[in-house]
C-alpha cells in the first residue's frame, strides 16, 4: 500500500472574510476492497477557510495516496473530510465523490462539516 501522505497548510491572507473554495480532483483512483479493481471518481473539495488554506501540491499527493487502497466509496468521501478538517480547520467543509459507473451502478458519496 502507498504511505498515506498529508495535507500541508499555508496562512490564510483573508481570514476575516468568508469565500468559497472549490476544488475538483477528476483523476482520483482507490480500489475496491472486494474485488481489488480499480474505481474511479472525481473528488471535489468545497470549503470556506478559516486561518489556513491547503497547499494544492499537497493535497494531490495525500489524494494520489489512494491509488493501491483498498477502500468503500462512503468510506473514502469520509476519511478525506476527516483529515481535510483536521489539517485545514475550516469554517465549513464539502466533499463530493463521483464516482464513475462500476456493474451498471453510479454513486455519489457527499460528506459535510459541521454535520
Amino acid at each position: 500500500m502507498t504511505k498515506q501522505a498529508h495535507m500541508e497548510t499555508i496562512p490564510n491572507a483573508f481570514k476575516d472574510r468568508d469565500y468559497e473554495v472549490n476544488i475538483r480532483f477528476p483523476e482520483f483512483t482507490c480500489l475496491c476492497p472486494r474485488t481489488s479493481q480499480p474505481d474511479f471518481a472525481e473528488i471535489i473539495i468545497t470549503y470556506v477557510p478559516g486561518k489556513l488554506i491547503v497547499e494544492l501540491k499537497s493535497l494531490k499527493l495525500y489524494l494520489n495516496s489512494y491509488r493501491e487502497r483498498g477502500i468503500f466509496h462512503e468510506e473514502a468521501v469520509n476519511r478525506i473530510l476527516d483529515d481535510f478538517v483536521k489539517a485545514v480547520k475550516p469554517r465549513r467543509a464539502e466533499v463530493t465523490g463521483n464516482f464513475n459507473v462500476r456493474g451498471g451502478i453510479h454513486t455519489t458519496v457527499t460528506a459535510r462539516h459541521p454535520a
